[in-house]
């Protein structure tokens, strides 16, 4: 079972002004083969949170666990896909996504039927030896879903992939990242600001406070799968975006008090 829970979890940065608090006692629960979306107004703490599911930064408190084991430092229980691609410039398409499986000395051949069978998947034929360089962003990302998908991981946390790609990509890297789950039916947080995106990909979707970021909200989405475009403009659709987009609002707007009365 790849189950991610977060226990009473709090972080805190020290600063000179003082300490801030970014999470304050998160306590939630994704199941086995969910697909989950961490929403929020900026500054939140929504990536903040999945560094801390990744194992990147330590929680002041509390803990992630991880299929019941702690995920205090990373692991390839948990593959991470940023928003900045994060390819290897001097690596070829397939040698970036065979990386971690290289390193985990696995034969190659099988690396290379791992890399072929995701390079296709991925509709990135003709371009196994092309270097990132020569790669749109939308199959740079392409690229680095692949590269987390091929160590096998039991979780996959993706911190707003889609966030620096035009409308129309982004559009068909959703349709793709859902069409890749229904196939390897991975446990996902995912983090993003766009509220319609968090609809169409989620099976829930949790709303976060403005800092410190606590869970307001949680919502889930009960619109049928597979998911198409033609639901966006449903009524199911928009009343779920206004119902987080009043959340929001209201979270941002106390930021925007809290600023002002620190002034």
């Amino acid at each position: 079972m790849s189950e991610i829970r977060f226990v009473d979890v709090a972080m805190r940065f020290p600063t000179r002004r003082g300490e801030v608090r970014a999470l304050e006692r998160i306590s939630l629960t994704v199941p086995d083969g969910q697909f989950a979306c961490i929403v929020g107004p900026s500054g939140c703490g929504k990536s903040t949170l999945l560094n801390v599911a990744a194992g990147l930064v330590t929680p002041t408190e509390g803990e992630v666990l991880v299929d019941g084991k702690p995920a205090d430092s990373p692991g390839p229980d948990r593959g991470m896909v940023f928003q900045s691609y994060s390819l290897y410039p001097w690596l070829s398409v397939r040698r970036n996504i065979e990386f971690g499986l290289e390193i985990k000395g696995t034969p190659k051949p099988e690396r290379r039927r791992l890399s072929g069978e995701l390079i296709h998947l991925m509709k990135l034929d003709g371009f196994a030896e092309a270097y990132p360089k020569a790669l749109s962003g939308g199959m740079k990302q392409r690229v680095a879903i692949a590269r987390a998908l091929a160590n096998d991981p039991e979780v996959l946390l993706m911190d707003e992939p889609f966030g620096a790609l035009d409308a129309l990509t982004r559009q068909i890297m959703q349709e793709m990242l859902t069409e890749l789950w229904h196939r390897y039916r991975k446990t996902v947080l995912f983090v993003t600001h766009d509220i319609d995106e968090a609809i169409f990909l989620g099976d829930v979707i949790y709303v976060m406070t403005n800092r410190p970021g606590r869970i307001r909200t949680t919502l889930s989405v009960d619109l049928p799968r597979p998911r198409t475009f033609d639901m966006v403009g449903g009524q199911q659709f928009a009343e779920l975006r206004n119902q987080v987009v009043g959340i929001i609002h209201e979270e941002s707007m106390k930021a925007v008090e809290s600023e002002l009365a620190s002034a």
